[in-house]
């Protein structure tokens, strides 16, 4: 099994259900334990084993390259820009297509993982035109049901997903591993020039191409609200062994 050694995180989100404490910056800015959750995805990107990492950007996209100037993050990093970043995340991945070439591990700059749950993803063996999505069962657990992604499965492969499927046994955790066929999915689900990741997993799952993969007790946090990240503060207290800043925003 050939090693993957790219990763696709997608940046391009404007954040409006973080204003209250990121005003004008990205939400990839938005400090989490001391620095910005963008370096946090990029740490466990890099922990979990990837050294080329494909960056697609939007929102206040030149905060973002400012503050990659002015660090070094030990990965080659790639940037491309999404200036429809208002349209749904499918879009934004679309946009990197020309960057990548292998199969691939596709991330969230907002969710926070344990560098493990990558790894273990990164271990899949990925048959031709096949993707594997890292999903929780544990849905007690979850922070803000309504909000997450949730899926349905039979054995071990999805057989619906959305945020508002009646039905489900599990929640996306926004980690993907990937062959360069979602691209083709995703541009034929696009229907008036938008498509979201949902879309294009709900092509694959018409192809019995969409597969689940049980993250355990791994911990996740979509950092979508100031709520969000209070509990993410909580979660993760025991690996993030920094002096807690919620409610502050990184510095550019």
């Amino acid at each position: 099994m050939k090693k993957v050694s790219q990763c696709l995180i997608l940046a391009a989100g404007n954040g409006t259900r973080i204003k209250s404490i990121s005003g004008d910056l990205p939400k990839p800015l938005v400090a989490f334990r001391g620095k910005p959750i963008l370096e946090h995805v990029i740490d466990r990107v890099r922990q979990a084993g990837i050294d080329d990492v494909v960056i697609v950007l939007g929102y206040r996209s030149d905060l973002i390259r400012r503050w990659l100037d002015g660090r070094h993050l030990r990965v080659s990093i790639t940037l491309v820009d999404n200036p429809d970043y208002q349209k749904s995340n499918g879009i934004s991945a679309l946009k990197a297509r020309r960057e990548i070439h292998e199969n691939f591990l596709l991330l969230m700059a907002d969710h926070i993982f344990d560098p493990e749950t990558a790894r273990g993803l990164l271990k899949q063996s990925l048959m031709p035109g096949e993707v594997i999505l890292a999903v929780d069962p544990n849905i007690d657990r979850i922070f803000d049901l309504d909000d997450a992604t949730k899926v349905l499965r039979r054995g071990d492969r999805i057989v619906d997903i959305g945020k508002e499927i009646a039905h489900f046994d599990a929640l996306d955790t926004g980690m993907f591993l990937c062959s360069p066929a979602l691209f083709d999915h995703l541009e034929a689900a696009i229907k008036d020039g938008n498509c979201s990741l949902s879309d294009g997993m709900r092509q694959l799952i018409a192809r019995g191409r969409l597969r689940a993969l049980e993250i355990g007790d791994g911990q996740w946090q979509d950092l979508d609200t100031p709520e969000a990240l209070a509990h993410a503060e909580d979660i993760f207290g025991s690996i993030f062994r920094q002096k807690p800043i919620f409610g502050s925003v990184a510095g550019v």
